[in-house]
């Protein structure tokens, strides 16, 4: 029996279906060349953002002077009003011991003091 028929040649290389991965990891993602975007885009849109940066940073920078100087004249207002109640403090006791006329004087006399090294 020889009969000559002819076998179809079978090509060695393997047909996938399209989407498939050759190492068989088909739950993975599909992988594309890494091709990096960055330092493409134009001087003029850099320039820009720039300068929005700038316009947000001293906006920033005047919101924080305000809220520091808001800070510093409450801090100073409560300094104010605890040099007042010492010193009001310390005329009465200076009360209890000389007579009134004498505090008086000598309130008069301080304050005259102070103006002249202010």
């Amino acid at each position: 029996m020889d009969t000559a028929v002819a076998i179809p040649a079978v090509s060695t290389a393997v047909i996938r279906a399209p989407g498939l991965r050759k190492n068989g990891k088909q739950w993975h993602e599909p992988k594309s060349a890494f091709r990096p975007k960055a330092g493409q885009t134009s001087y003029a849109k850099r320039a820009a953002k720039e300068k929005g940066v700038a316009v947000v940073k001293a906006k920033e920078k005047e919101m924080k002077a305000e809220k520091e100087s808001d800070r510093q004249r409450k801090i100073q207002a409560i300094k104010d009003k605890r040099a007042a109640k010492e010193e009001r403090e310390r005329y009465e006791k200076m009360a209890e011991k000389m007579h009134r006329k004498r505090v008086e004087r000598l309130k008069r006399r301080e304050k005259r003091n102070k103006l002249l090294k202010s």
